[in-house]
């Protein structure tokens, strides 16, 4: 076998080859979309708890919950590029998400009996370690069940099952808090998540089995990743990620705006509402986003990525304006949920597709490195240009990262996903 390259067995059980593209939802696409789904409602329950668990429960100050979610959150950015080497090996990358599944689940939960904030932090950060290893391995696993043809609607079905997740999972932990508290609604959050590792291992019997082959190094592979038509979206993808600012600063710019006329509790209730419309529009638009992206052929990724970032774009400059009404206000929030559902199920197709087989966890790996890091910065100096300046000059610094990412994105000169690129040696 050429390295770098994905032999099939045709005897395998389940899906013996990559299914036609007008029978792209398969076993193994549903059964990751689920895990996808479950996942995050199980996760969504501690995270929704974790500042009741750490400061009313604990006794712990904010500046604790601040630390222990940098520290968890970095350590997932980390685990995030290591998992890409790991993901690089058809059969590593199996076993890898379904122990990453397995793991976030038993650590999250487990935070239920921590009597120390030291004992959370060490739990949770666990957890997100684990979480962020499994990332690169389920990208790179769907990419193995279903045909080139329909990477699109494969990875805008799966995001479509994580936004409905995270629509579901806060709503899961106020049901189980109003029932059994505080702890007992930690511990029970392992229930999806267990769910959600048998949910992968029912893709994994339903996905094409590699041949017995030489197995591939365990290094992270970078280069490889930044050459080509490859090279040049993932540079795309860095100047968007650093514009792409965590939601909670859209909440906060909502709620400063409404609080003057509305007061500081209704004003909250209006901003946390918006963010579910967000959600709600991400969860909609991530699968018509795939199709999309299929339909318009080898390009098509490229585009709808496009077309999300010229919506953010969009979205950033309605932040920038000083708005009280509500309406004017879901606009931009309704805007940013279509491009993240737009953007998300294109960078996972195109990488998908441009992906020599052989790198492709790598790829994975090095794009949830970037979309971590890219994250990070934005919050920090937007949060920075808000308090020292004002909410217009982070929005509209925000807003220039859009531009930058589009231009870079029409003159990059991407040749589209070409057969050749998926199957191309890793060497």
């Amino acid at each position: 076998m050429r390295h770098g390259r994905l032999a099939v067995v045709t005897e395998a059980a389940g899906d013996s080859a990559p299914t036609p593209p007008r029978q792209w939802l398969t076993r193994g696409v549903g059964g990751i979309g689920t895990a996808s789904l479950l996942a995050d409602v199980g996760h969504e329950v501690p995270t929704s708890l974790l500042p009741s668990l750490l400061t009313s429960t604990l006794g712990a100050p904010a500046a604790a919950l601040g630390l222990v979610e940098g520290v968890s959150d970095a350590l997932a950015g980390a685990a995030r590029l290591a998992g890409g080497a790991l993901a690089d090996d058809p059969v590593r990358r199996q076993r890898v998400a379904v122990g990453g599944y397995t793991a976030t689940a038993v650590l999250a939960s487990l935070t239920s009996v921590a009597t120390t904030v030291w004992q959370v932090g060490l739990l949770r950060a666990g957890a997100w370690t684990a979480r962020g290893l499994r990332v690169p391995a389920r990208n790179a696993l769907l990419a193995d069940v279903v045909h080139p043809a329909a990477y699109g609607r494969a990875y805008g079905f799966e995001r479509m099952m994580d936004n409905l997740g995270a629509i579901f999972g806060p709503l899961l932990a106020l049901a189980l808090v109003a029932a059994v508290g505080i702890r007992w609604a930690i511990a029970l959050s392992v229930i999806p998540g267990l769910l959600a590792a048998a949910a992968i291992v029912y893709a994994i019997r339903n996905t094409p089995r590699p041949a017995p082959a030489e197995r591939t190094p365990l290094r992270i592979r970078i280069r490889p990743v930044l050459r080509g038509d490859l090279g040049r979206l993932m540079a795309a993808i860095t100047a968007f990620e650093v514009g792409n600012v965590a939601a909670t600063l859209l909440i906060l710019r909502a709620t400063e705006q409404l609080t003057p006329q509305h007061g500081a509790t209704t004003a909250t209730t209006i901003a946390l509402a918006l963010y579910a419309l967000y959600n709600l529009a991400a969860t909609i638009a991530s699968l018509p986003a795939g199709h999309v992206a299929d339909r318009l052929g080898s390009r098509g990724p490229v585009r709808v990525l496009a077309a999300g970032v010229a919506l953010f774009l969009a979205a950033y400059l309605g932040f920038a304006v000083d708005s009280t009404g509500i309406v004017l206000l879901a606009l931009p929030f309704a805007a940013a949920g279509v491009a993240i559902g737009c953007v998300e199920t294109a960078q996972h197709s195109a990488v998908a597709a441009l992906a020599p087989a052989g790198i492709r966890g790598s790829a994975f790996g090095l794009l949830a490195a970037v979309q971590a890091a890219g994250n990070l910065a934005a919050s920090a100096i937007a949060g920075l240009l808000w308090t020292i300046v004002s909410p217009h000059a982070a929005f509209v610094y925000l807003a220039a990262w859009m531009v930058l990412a589009l231009l870079c994105l029409l003159f990059a000169g991407l040749g589209g996903t070409s057969r050749a690129a998926q199957e191309g040696s890793a060497a």
